[in-house]
């Protein structure tokens, strides 16, 4: 019984402790980021070898301010003014899917947005992208990806509570087989690159490249087209069985 009481606590400790790194129970929804790991602005990019993608964007509305040069109230008592966020991330090269959602940590206001992006690399003619160019094309053998972020605004939002702690993490899943990348972390379950800052590296813009190679094939292609073969091959030796049996069946009626 002292075991389990033990466990039972060390597992509610640690819980408490997660829930607190995240954000639970600090206004509307907890935000993710990462065990222990205080993420400011993120953007991850789920890619697709025609080009298009799926851009989600996790940011406080200071980090925003300052990163970007929008002016969105940032009062911890201040009403989120959801139609001007949804404005700010429709452009000619991005439109919103789903619902934009909020959450609060820290004091502060946190917002998540889907885009679907037809042409990643019309990705810089929108205003929350502009900071960056980017390249994406057959490149011999492989695609190359490659983005480079450039300064950032570098807006005076005042004290907004920051401790210098938080990060800023750019992500990027990739369809294909990563060939080479060029962040300091490898490549992580489910294709998936990580290149972090500090917020105070990005505010005084520290230059920041993503560079990835990947395979011209996508894995789920490659995975639909293995297992189309092998439901074949299983077929034909099926059939060939059967008809084996079918012809031996009369030969041994006549042993008989």
């Amino acid at each position: 019984m002292r075991i389990r009481a033990v466990v039972a606590a060390a597992t509610l400790a640690l819980a408490m402790a997660g829930a607190t790194a995240c954000g639970v129970g600090d206004g509307d929804s907890a935000v993710g980021g990462g065990f222990f790991r205080q993420y400011e602005y993120e953007e991850e990019v789920y890619l697709l070898l025609d080009g298009t993608a799926t851009v989600y964007v996790n940011a406080s509305l200071p980090a925003l301010n300052a990163l970007r040069g929008t002016t969105f109230a940032t009062a911890p008592n201040a009403p989120l003014d959801r139609d001007a966020v949804r404005a700010y991330f429709t452009t000619p090269a991005t439109r919103l899917s789903g619902q934009m959602t909020a959450s609060r940590r820290s004091n502060r206001r946190f917002i998540h947005v889907k885009l679907e992006v037809d042409d990643v690399r019309e990705l810089s003619r929108a205003a929350p992208f502009a900071w960056s160019t980017y390249d994406f094309k057959r490149d011999g053998d492989l695609y190359k990806y490659q983005q480079t972020i450039g300064p950032a605004a570098g807006t005076d939002v005042g004290d907004v509570g920051w401790t210098g702690r938080e990060l800023v993490a750019f992500r990027l899943h990739l369809p294909s087989k990563i060939r080479y990348q060029n962040n300091r972390k490898g490549v992580e379950r489910g294709n998936i690159l990580v290149w972090e800052q500090t917020l105070e590296q990005r505010l005084r813009g520290v230059p920041l490249m993503l560079d990835a190679r990947m395979d011209p094939q996508s894995i789920l292609y490659r995975t639909l087209f293995l297992f189309g073969w092998t439901f074949v091959a299983v077929a034909i030796t099926f059939s060939l069985v059967i008809w084996w049996i079918v012809r031996r069946a009369p030969a041994e009626k006549g042993i008989a």
